[in-house]
Protein backbone atom coordinates (compact mmCIF):
# COMPACT_ATOMS: atom_id res chain seq x y z
CA UNK A 1 0.00 0.00 0.00
CA UNK A 2 3.09 2.44 0.75
CA UNK A 3 4.11 1.70 -2.61
CA UNK A 4 1.22 2.72 -4.55
CA UNK A 5 0.44 6.05 -2.62
CA UNK A 6 4.39 6.94 -3.60
CA UNK A 7 3.40 5.88 -7.10
CA UNK A 8 -0.12 8.08 -7.27
CA UNK A 9 2.28 10.44 -5.60
CA UNK A 10 4.64 10.42 -8.12
CA UNK A 11 2.09 10.39 -11.00
CA UNK A 12 0.07 13.40 -9.44
CA UNK A 13 3.54 16.10 -9.26
CA UNK A 14 6.77 14.41 -8.99
CA UNK A 15 8.10 17.63 -7.84
CA UNK A 16 6.29 16.80 -4.47
CA UNK A 17 7.02 13.37 -4.66
CA UNK A 18 10.23 13.07 -2.68
CA UNK A 19 11.99 11.85 -5.04
CA UNK A 20 16.46 11.66 -4.70
CA UNK A 21 18.42 13.91 -7.25
CA UNK A 22 18.41 11.02 -10.10
CA UNK A 23 15.00 10.38 -9.59
CA UNK A 24 13.80 13.99 -10.21
CA UNK A 25 16.26 14.40 -13.25
CA UNK A 26 15.23 11.72 -14.83
CA UNK A 27 11.50 12.93 -14.24
CA UNK A 28 12.37 16.08 -15.66
CA UNK A 29 14.04 14.63 -18.63
CA UNK A 30 10.93 12.31 -19.06
CA UNK A 31 8.38 15.41 -19.09
CA UNK A 32 10.27 17.74 -21.11
CA UNK A 33 11.07 15.09 -23.81
CA UNK A 34 7.15 14.35 -23.61
CA UNK A 35 5.82 17.96 -23.36
CA UNK A 36 8.42 19.67 -25.72
CA UNK A 37 10.68 16.91 -27.49
CA UNK A 38 11.64 19.82 -29.68
CA UNK A 39 13.67 22.02 -26.92
CA UNK A 40 15.51 18.70 -26.14
CA UNK A 41 19.17 19.36 -25.90
CA UNK A 42 22.71 18.06 -25.15
CA UNK A 43 22.75 19.46 -21.58
CA UNK A 44 19.27 17.53 -20.99
CA UNK A 45 21.83 14.13 -21.31
CA UNK A 46 24.74 15.80 -19.41
CA UNK A 47 22.28 16.37 -16.55
CA UNK A 48 21.54 12.79 -16.39
CA UNK A 49 24.77 11.63 -16.70
CA UNK A 50 25.94 13.80 -13.63
CA UNK A 51 23.25 12.35 -12.04
CA UNK A 52 24.66 8.68 -12.37
CA UNK A 53 22.83 7.51 -15.33
CA UNK A 54 25.18 5.14 -17.69
CA UNK A 55 24.46 6.42 -21.73
CA UNK A 56 22.95 2.73 -21.58
CA UNK A 57 20.74 3.85 -18.65
CA UNK A 58 19.65 6.96 -20.59
CA UNK A 59 19.23 5.56 -24.07
CA UNK A 60 16.81 2.50 -22.18
CA UNK A 61 14.62 5.69 -20.44
CA UNK A 62 14.11 7.40 -23.60
CA UNK A 63 13.12 4.28 -25.10
CA UNK A 64 10.30 3.63 -22.56
CA UNK A 65 9.20 7.31 -22.22
CA UNK A 66 9.10 7.74 -26.20
CA UNK A 67 7.26 3.95 -26.52
CA UNK A 68 4.71 5.19 -24.15
CA UNK A 69 4.52 8.54 -25.98
CA UNK A 70 3.72 7.12 -29.11
CA UNK A 71 1.51 4.09 -27.75
CA UNK A 72 -0.94 6.89 -26.10
CA UNK A 73 -0.79 9.05 -29.43
CA UNK A 74 -1.84 5.77 -30.85
CA UNK A 75 -4.60 5.48 -28.74
CA UNK A 76 -6.01 8.95 -28.28
CA UNK A 77 -6.05 9.35 -32.60
CA UNK A 78 -7.83 5.88 -32.30
CA UNK A 79 -9.93 6.52 -29.77
CA UNK A 80 -9.37 3.76 -28.28
CA UNK A 81 -11.01 3.51 -24.70
CA UNK A 82 -9.35 2.68 -21.65
CA UNK A 83 -9.68 -1.12 -20.37
CA UNK A 84 -12.67 -0.61 -17.49
CA UNK A 85 -10.91 -2.62 -14.89
CA UNK A 86 -7.96 0.24 -14.67
CA UNK A 87 -8.76 3.18 -12.65
CA UNK A 88 -7.94 6.86 -12.62
CA UNK A 89 -4.75 7.07 -10.18
CA UNK A 90 -7.38 9.61 -8.23
CA UNK A 91 -9.86 6.79 -7.61
CA UNK A 92 -7.14 4.17 -6.91
CA UNK A 93 -5.77 6.61 -4.34
CA UNK A 94 -9.05 7.03 -2.54
CA UNK A 95 -9.80 3.74 -2.34
CA UNK A 96 -6.61 3.22 -0.42
CA UNK A 97 -6.39 3.31 3.57
CA UNK A 98 -4.21 6.07 4.71
CA UNK A 99 -4.99 8.75 1.93
CA UNK A 100 -7.32 11.67 2.59
CA UNK A 101 -9.77 10.36 0.33
CA UNK A 102 -10.51 7.10 1.84
CA UNK A 103 -14.04 6.42 1.92
CA UNK A 104 -13.93 2.61 3.26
Amino acid sequence: MEADLFVHRIASDWRLAGLDSANEALCAYAEKLTKTPEAMLPDDLAVLRQQGFADRAIHDATQVICFFNYINRVADALGIEQETFIRPWEKQAEAEPGHEGFRG
